[in-house]
């Protein structure tokens, strides 16, 4: 006699907790790319969202420890490629993955294409120290290729001005970020070369991510920085942030502000180095003439001690040491002279007063720039305007006064000519019941009413 199997009879939430622990240690932490939509985050710091592509989407959760270490900003319609494992929400029973990372999709093809462009330049010998030439110095003339409203630009010429205002330096504005740019910045180094004056080049812009600086990784602007028969210094982005352009050009700057310190001397280093250099001059003028001074006094005493013949000789001789004392403080009068001179013209050109000088030239340059400017063009044409309005204005008071005073005339002929004036005479129009005129007694008949109007009010009478 056969009995029937046991059956094992299951709870709901057993059921959930056996079908979370399958998925949990049957599949480990897995990569998956999608598009993120329905996102959430309450209070409680918490992500909630779906994960979809073009046939399936998922639930996914990501919590707060996890969430606050994200780079990215999660939203709807973002491609992500995520890290997580996948299990099963036990109260509702839902099919989900529990998300541990969290990356832009399209970073990380950036990322990739970023990295085999580095492997192949490095193979073909690009980033090879001994391409490598060095920078002139001080630079003469230097090109600036960079966005000629960015805060980079603002940056160099700021150390410039602090360091070496005397530094010539040409801008050649391109875009730095965009479609765009990398066909400008390649343009530029052409430009920079045609013009055949610059014997440096800054490249150069602020920071950003690796999306805002891919020009800078494009190999159309790597190849024109290894082509450039110019010196490239590539100062591009912060200190962490390293392109492909950096690795190519001839010198490395962590920030644009360091670039360009590394162009430009320093202007109170040089003048303590022709103060030295002053210095040494007058201790070389002092030591010959003080040897010049020894020979002639023992030569004068060699021959005083010859024979007595030699006094008249003897004494020429003093007169020539004197002559020859005279001579050289009369050189070395010339000498610290021609020092001072230079001192001075040395500290013409000290920064600090080229400065003043430049801040001068700039203020004339705006003024003059004021007087071209629309905002100058308006000033005038509005103290024109204002000159042609007093004069309309008083030709328009003058012919309104004419006008005015002609219609004085013309209403006291009116007034002349008015019946009412007639009325003050005595007179009085006299009207049917209709208020026509009535110019004949035949045009009544006994019992119509007429109206007789006076110059002082109207009186209404019944024909007899």
């Amino acid at each position: 006699m056969s009995t029937a199997p046991e059956r094992r009879i299951l709870t709901v939430s057993q059921l959930n907790r056996s079908a979370r622990q399958l998925l949990e240690t049957h599949f480990n932490l897995l990569w998956v790319e999608g598009e993120i939509s329905n996102f959430a985050r309450p209070a409680s710091g918490h992500c909630y969202f779906t994960l979809k592509d073009q046939g399936a989407q998922i639930r996914c959760a990501m919590f707060r420890n996890r969430a606050q270490g994200l780079r990215i900003r999660p939203g709807n319609g973002l491609k992500v490629l995520i890290r997580g494992r996948v299990s099963l929400y036990e109260d509702r029973g839902d099919y989900q993955l529990i998300v541990e990372h969290m990356e832009d999709a399209g970073l990380g093809a950036l990322q990739q294409a970023f990295d085999a462009l580095k492997a192949k330049l490095m193979a073909e010998g690009l980033f090879d120290a001994a391409r490598k030439r060095p920078l002139p110095y001080p630079v003469q003339h230097l090109a600036i290729i960079t966005s000629a409203t960015g805060a980079a630009l603002r940056d160099v010429l700021a150390v410039f001005e602090r360091r070496w205002p005397l530094q010539q330096a040409t801008v050649i504005p391109v875009p730095v970020q965009g479609a765009e740019s990398a066909p400008a910045i390649v343009r530029a180094f052409e430009l920079a070369h045609r013009a055949n004056r610059f014997d440096a080049i800054l490249l150069t812009r602020g920071g950003g991510s690796l999306e805002d600086l891919w020009s800078f990784n494009e190999e159309s602007v790597a190849r024109a920085i290894a082509a450039s028969r110019i010196p490239v210094i590539c100062g591009v982005g912060h200190e962490t942030d390293t392109t492909i352009a950096d690795y190519v050009a001839d010198l490395r700057a962590p920030t644009p502000s360091a670039a360009a310190e590394l162009i430009t001397p320093d202007g109170d280093e040089m003048l303590e180095t022709f103060a030295g250099y002053e210095v040494m001059l007058e201790e070389a003028i002092a030591r010959k003439l003080e040897r010049s001074q020894e020979r002639t006094r023992f030569l004068a005493h060699r021959l005083n001690r010859a024979r007595p013949s030699l006094g008249q000789l003897a004494q020429r001789l003093d007169f020539a040491q004197q002559a020859l004392v005279r001579q050289w403080q009369q050189q070395w009068r010339v000498k610290r002279h021609q020092c001072q001179l230079l001192q001075q013209r040395l500290a013409a050109q000290h920064p600090r007063q080229q400065l003043q000088w430049q801040r001068e030239r700039l203020q004339q340059l705006r003024a003059r720039l004021l007087r071209q400017t629309p905002v100058g063009l308006i000033q005038q044409h509005q103290q024109t305007l204002s000159r042609e309005q007093k004069g309309l204005q008083r030709i328009w008071q003058q012919t309104l006064s004419g006008q005015q005073q002609q219609l004085k005339q013309l209403m006291q002929a009116l007034h002349n000519l008015s019946p009412l004036q007639t009325l003050e005479r005595g007179f009085a129009i006299v009207t049917n019941a209709k208020g026509q005129a009535l110019m004949d007694a035949n045009q009544v008949k006994p019992g119509d009413t007429i109206q007789a109007r006076l110059h002082k009010g109207k009186i209404t009478a019944t024909v007899k």
